[in-house]
Parts: structure tokens; C-alpha cells; sequence
């Protein structure tokens, strides 16, 4: 075998490889956001959900994209564990449609075809307004081109009539059930390390239909490659959270348990499998005529694309009424980390270790945001208690005066978490915008760094007043009078209002929100603040209180509408509006 046809089968691998990356990317840039709507609105059942799963994955053409989505609105709150166990079964299913497209491009020559493809590809790329479909075009002329290289250096290769290679496949006993187990970890080993199944099963069809691989061995390589598959993701899952990790786990147990019970009736069900597709099991190569004995070999790869979708499909059949169990069984492995989330700065829902495609990790980025979003929301809460404790606690050596410190420690330590919030989103939205984007896309992510800039904002006005109250509580100067604890508490209330409006907004549609309720509540706010301001000049005039508790009293009305100003631009950046 000569080096240049090595770089050619090597070198067509990574063609296919390109070429599936490439046309995922360009389906989940055209459909993404309509496919993750469709994801959570499609999964009130386990049917309904394996039924999502399956055309979420036909449509994307990646199950790993499905499972990352999946994840991501498990982490949200809108999918349950056992929920998403169900689209993953049926990702499983989903996923099989490659291998019926790989198995088209080893059968007939395609190649011819791919190049005229490629020539409205580019026009489309350059309309711009068509760009993702030309992009798909590209991907799938690549995926074709990279197998139609690879069937022919296959051919080149006369793979059937290397007798090394036949040796070699020869000296595994064929009705050995210790064979069946060596291709099985081979197949998991070959995936694992190329980390590709379309990879090894285009290498398994190459030698299947060559005439060189058995077809038992070769359907143990597949079986291996849907382990081997898993566990990929399950290494990458590592240093995830709790519900990725067992999300991916649920994946690994699926295929593994599918692959026992299929060792059980191995030999019968790919017999049924061959029956269906017509392949002759028992044909023997020095029995019938060369050309007979290739074209009995030529279905091996329609084979190879059958057993996997009924593999896939019995599995499901017989795991979809245990999915609870499943589920008790992920959630008894792993167990969740005892971190109290309070005290604890981590991100949520952005796990650098798992597999993701950029438009799916805008997805994580804005969960991460709506957590940023509700945990300003409760440091505000905080702020609230502290004035309380400030004013009934009058002795400073009391239990109270212990509580007071205890809680603005807290609040601090919160200020620290939302500059790290700030800065870890940031670098992650930064990563993400050196990919290939949609406009849309690129657009998400400019309004993202604008939300997390004002939620920071809001974090320093929390503090800010934290800071003034306790200046206060532990200065000489006088308690606030009840009129101003009144209008004080009155004007955080407005705030709250504000801060729940906005997180209502962070969690939901944006197209079910009305905008004009947060302007309202900040102008409100405007019209109260200036209220207090001439009416603070006339106490202060009136000798109802000093002149250095009146200062006090309106930096913590300010901060408050200057807090309002910093929700009302988090709206508009979510919404669009500037």
C-alpha cells in the first residue's frame, strides 16, 4: 500500500468529517431558535419527547447538539430529567439518518453530483441573505465528496483481495462470541479515539462492502461505535453540573444496555436485518462468481445503516416504559454537589467541558444570565433586610448588631460574585463570537454583554446602599425618622417591583412582555424620587431632622432610581429596543 493512497483515505476522512461538522452548523444556524422552541413546547410525554428528540436530530444532523439543548433547558427548569431522557432516545433514533446518507454515498457514485453543488453553494454564500443554505450545500458536498474518495480508494486499495487483510479478519473464529466482543471494543476504541462515529462507520461500510470485513464482525465495530460514543460525552460531562453529567450518563446507559440485550440475539436479529435489505448471508466467495459475490457485497452498507436505525429503535421500544427508573437509577449514580449556591460563586449553566455548537451556547449564556438576573434580585432583598435590622437594632452590642455585620459581609461577598458573573460571561461570550455566527446571533450576543454590564451595575448600587446604611448604623449621626423609613421603604418597593418585571422578562418570551409595565414602575420611580427631593429640602428647613441625615436619607432614594435606570436598560438590551 502506498503513502499517497494512505493520505487520500486519511485525507477523505477528514473531508467527511468537515463536511458533517460544516452541514450541522449551517441546519442549527437556520433552525436553531425555531428547534429549541419546538424542543420545549413538543415534550409533554415520553412519546412526544423521544418523537422531538428524533426530528430535532433529523433535522440538525448532530445528537450531540440535541443533548447539549436538552441540558441546557433541564438546567432552565422546562424540561424535566425524565423528560429529557426521553428526546435523548429518541436523538438516538435521529442520528441513524446519517448513516443511511453514508450508506447512498458508498453505493453509487456521487461525486459528479457534488460539483455543481458546490457551485450554487458559493453563489448562495455570496447573496448573503441565503448564506446558511449555501453553507449546508458545502457541508453536504463535502460529506458527499469525502465518500465518494473514500469508496473509490477503497477500491484502489483491493481491500477484498489483500490477503494480509483477509488473514488478519480470518483468524478471528466468525461463530465466536469472544470475537463478537473484541470488534465491539474496537469499534468503542476506534470512536473514542477519532472522535467521530461517522468516521468508523464509513470505515466499517469501506471494508464491509469490500468484501473484506464479515458482516457480523463489522456490525459489532457499530455496536461498539454507539458506546464508544458515549463515552465521549461522558468525559467531557466531567466538569459539567449535576444534570448534564447525568443526562449523559442516561445516553451511555441506553446504548450500553442496548447493546447486551442485542449480544443475546445477535446472530437472529442480524439475519432479520439482512432479510429485509436482501443480502444473502451464507453467500460464499468462492461459490458464485466474482461480480455476483460484489454485488451481494454492495448491500453491506444498506445492512450496516438498517441494523443501526432497528437497533435504535427496539432499544427505545424497550426502554421507553422504564424511564423513571432510568431516571432514579442517573440521579442514585450521581449524586449533586453540597455547595451552598449562596455563598458559592460558580456558573450554572456554561460548562467548558461539554461538546456544543456556538448557537447552542448562546442558549447557556442566556440561562446564565437570567441566574445573574435573579440572584441581583435577592442581593436588593438583602439591602432591604439590612435597613430593617439598621433601624431596630439601637444597641450595637446586641443580637441584632451581630445579624446586621453577618448580612452586610454577605452582601459584599455577593458584589464580589457579580463582578466574577460579569467577567466569566463576558470571556465566555467572547469565545463564542470568534465562531461563524448568524447576524442574529451576533446581535444576541451584543445585547447579552449589555445586560451583564447593567446586572453588574446593579450590583453596585445594592452595595453602594449597603455601604451608606452601615455608615449610618455605625456613625454618630441620627436615626432616620419614621417618615423616612416609610418613603424609603416605599421607593425599594417601587424598586423591587421594577427587578421582578425585569426577571419575569429574563425568564420568559420576550414577545409575551409588556415593556410598557417596566416604564411605567421607572417612571414612577423618576416622579417619587424628585417628590422626596423637594420635600427633603423643606424638612431639612423645617429642623425635622439634621442636614447629615437628610444627605444619607436621599443617597439611598438616588441609588434606588439610579438602580431603576440600570433595569430599565437590562429590558431594552433584552428586548432589542437600542
Amino acid at each position: 500500500m502506498s503513502i499517497w493512497i494512505v493520505f487520500k483515505l486519511l485525507g477523505s476522512l477528514a473531508l467527511l468529517m468537515f463536511g458533517m461538522k460544516s452541514m450541522s452548523e449551517a441546519l442549527q444556524k437556520m433552525a436553531g431558535p425555531q428547534l429549541r422552541h419546538v424542543l420545549g413546547a413538543m415534550t409533554t410525554n415520553r412519546f412526544t419527547g423521544m418523537l422531538t428528540g428524533m426530528l430535532v436530530t433529523a433535522s440538525v444532523q448532530s445528537s450531540t447538539a440535541t443533548t447539549v439543548m436538552t441540558v441546557s433547558f433541564v438546567n432552565a427548569g422546562l424540561l424535566t430529567l425524565a423528560q429529557a431522557i426521553s428526546v435523548i432516545m429518541g436523538a438516538n433514533i435521529g442520528t441513524t439518518l446519517t448513516a443511511w446518507i453514508m450508506s447512498a454515498g458508498m453505493s453509487f457514485d456521487i461525486t459528479s453530483a457534488v460539483y455543481p453543488a458546490f457551485f450554487i453553494g458559493i453563489i448562495l454564500i455570496y447573496l448573503k441573505k441565503y448564506r446558511y443554505i449555501g453553507d449546508f450545500l458545502f457541508g453536504l458536498s463535502f460529506l458527499l465528496l469525502g465518500l465518494g474518495t473514500l469508496r473509490m480508494t477503497g477500491t484502489e486499495m483491493h481491500l477484498g483481495e489483500n490477503q494480509a487483510l483477509l488473514n488478519f479478519f480470518a483468524s478471528f473464529d466468525p461463530d465466536s462470541f469472544i470475537t463478537t466482543l473484541i470488534f465491539l471494543f474496537l469499534g468503542g476504541v476506534m470512536t473514542f479515539c477519532v472522535q467521530s462515529s461517522a468516521a468508523v462507520m464509513a470505515i466499517t461500510m469501506i471494508l464491509c462492502s469490500s468484501g473484506a470485513l464479515p458482516i457480523y464482525q463489522g456490525i459489532a465495530l457499530v455496536m461498539g461505535e454507539n458506546i464508544g460514543t458515549t463515552v465521549t460525552s461522558n468525559l467531557a460531562a466531567m466538569s459539567a453540573n449535576t444534570q448534564a453529567r447525568r443526562a449523559a450518563l442516561a445516553h451511555m446507559f441506553f446504548n450500553v444496555f442496548g447493546v447486551i440485550w442485542i449480544l443475546f440475539v445477535f446472530r437472529p436479529f442480524i439475519d432479520m436485518v439482512c432479510g429485509w435489505v436482501g443480502y444473502d448471508v451464507t453467500m460464499d466467495k468462492g461459490a458464485v462468481e466474482t461480480s455476483v459475490f460484489l454485488a451481494n457485497s454492495a448491500k453491506l452498507s444498506f445492512v450496516l445503516a438498517a441494523f443501526h436505525t432497528a437497533f435504535n429503535v427496539a432499544n427505545t421500544f424497550i426502554l421507553i416504559w422504564f424511564i423513571p427508573q432510568i431516571e432514579k437509577f442517573v440521579c442514585w449514580v450521581i449524586k449533586p454537589k453540597k455547595v451552598d449556591e449562596e455563598e458559592d460563586f460558580r456558573l450554572h449553566f456554561i460548562t467548558a467541558g461539554f461538546m456544543k455548537t456556538p448557537e447552542l451556547s448562546v442558549l447557556e449564556a442566556q440561562k446564565e444570565i437570567q441566574s445573574f438576573s435573579n440572584r441581583m434580585q435577592r442581593m436588593f432583598g438583602m439591602v432591604r433586610e439590612l435597613l430593617t435590622l439598621s433601624a431596630s437594632s439601637t444597641n450595637k452590642k446586641d443580637n441584632r448588631a451581630g445579624d446586621f455585620n453577618k448580612l452586610f459581609t454577605r452582601i459584599e461577598k455577593y458584589e464580589g460574585i457579580s463582578d466574577n458573573m460579569e467577567l466569566e460571561i463576558a470571556k465566555y461570550l467572547d469565545s463564542v463570537s470568534d465562531a461563524h455566527l448568524s447576524d442574529d446571533t451576533k446581535a444576541k450576543i451584543r445585547a447579552m454583554l449589555r445586560e451583564i454590564s447593567e446586572l453588574e451595575s446593579i450590583g453596585d448600587a445594592c452595595y453602594n446602599m449597603a455601604r451608606t446604611i452601615s455608615r449610618k448604623y455605625n456613625g454618630k449621626e441620627d436615626h432616620f425618622i419614621e417618615k423616612q423609613y416609610d418613603h424609603i421603604h416605599q421607593m425599594m418597593e417601587l424598586t423591587e417591583q421594577s427587578l421582578t418585571q425585569m426577571n419575569k422578562l429574563m425568564g420568559g418570551r420576550k414577545e409575551s412582555f409588556d415593556v410598557n409595565r417596566s416604564f411605567n414602575i421607572e417612571h414612577e420611580i423618576n416622579n417619587y424620587r424628585n417628590q422626596l427631593k423637594s420635600q427633603n429640602i423643606t424638612d431639612v428647613n423645617n429642623h425635622e431632622y439634621t442636614y447629615a441625615v437628610g444627605t444619607i436619607y436621599m443617597d439611598l432614594i438616588n441609588e434606588c432610581e439610579k438602580l431603576a435606570d440600570y433595569v430599565v436598560n437590562v429590558v431594552e438590551a433584552r428586548m432589542g429596543l437600542r
